[in-house]
């Protein structure tokens, strides 16, 4: 595989950041992953970070080097996110649980699929334009759908989420096929929020990532202004041309059996036999170690 990748995420104007992102590779599968902890619930950073810690669990374990059945391993991953955190309430007493949203993405076989729970998105840009995104899980957009009026309902308010007593509801989409340049984009609603669909896709496809992302996140904290909700970004182009290599990742020589993850790891899950701290920081040592020598080669 080949591609380009960006993240940033900023606090805004917000006590703390409850965002949390992240992605991981193998030499032919790729996992984007991006949580926001919800307010008004306890531990909303922890929410998010044991989501991911869980999906980057999961996917160390499932993809070898690529995901048997794509859309079953990310219902899996998610369902396991979600009782992650039931289980650390539970352990540790809580009255109310800590509550996520939840966004991601696998790469592979030059197809992407995404799966979804809340109002963090996911769009799919191509040559200039908006091919798809994700369509939120709240009330708001489910009148829209509709054709029903929105104007007195709260934009905050979801139907579902990971963490909450109730079972999540999701929605599993792809395979779309991947074409060179196809731009992923997966955010928080710090960013869709205040920066329009057509601005987001605009954006995109003016510029290299590196310039494109952060300027969408600087336009966001502006116009969301002192009180601007937490704005994250993970972003990804396909098969980036030679001559954008900033951010560029290639896995042509990453050995078989490799796993490289920019998420803290260390879920303590049953279910996932023989995964460890030190385990995992071998394989991203190896990967940066792969890289390294790729980038020695071709210079």
């Amino acid at each position: 595989m080949k591609f380009s990748v960006y993240q940033i995420s900023r606090q805004g104007g917000r006590e703390r950041n409850e965002d949390r992102m992240g992605y991981a590779y193998t030499r032919e599968s790729g996992l984007f992953v991006l949580a926001d902890g919800m307010g008004g619930h306890p531990e909303g950073a922890m929410a998010a970070q044991l989501a991911l810690q869980t999906f980057s669990a999961y996917f160390q374990k499932a993809a070898s080097p690529t995901v048997r059945e794509v859309p079953d391993f990310l219902s899996s991953a998610l369902m396991a996110a979600h009782h992650q955190i039931i289980r650390y309430a539970a352990e540790k007493g809580m009255l109310d649980t800590p509550r996520t949203t939840l966004v991601a993405a696998v790469m592979e076989r030059n197809h992407v699929h995404w799966i979804h729970c809340g109002d963090s998105r996911l769009y799919l840009v191509r040559e200039g334009e908006l091919l798809t995104r994700t369509r939120d899980h709240s009330y708001i957009e489910q009148q829209a759908h509709l054709g029903r009026s929105t104007e007195h309902i709260n934009r905050n308010i979801l139907f579902t989420c990971l963490g909450s007593p109730a079972k999540p509801v999701y929605d599993v989409s792809g395979p779309v096929q991947l074409q060179q340049g196809d731009r992923v984009l997966l955010c928080s609603d710090g960013l869709w929020s205040t920066v329009k669909d057509f601005e987001i896709a605009d954006q995109l496809a003016r510029h290299p990532l590196e310039h494109a992302v952060p300027e969408l996140v600087e336009m966001a904290l502006k116009r969301g202004g002192p009180r601007c909700d937490n704005v994250t970004v993970l972003a990804m182009e396909w098969e980036t041309p030679d001559e954008f290599q900033t951010t560029r990742v290639s896995t042509e020589d990453i050995e078989e059996g490799v796993f490289a993850s920019t998420i803290q790891s260390g879920v303590p899950d049953p279910s996932v036999e023989d995964l460890d701290d030190e385990a995992i920081e071998r394989s991203i040592a190896e990967i940066n170690e792969a890289i390294r020598r790729t980038a020695e080669k071709n210079a």
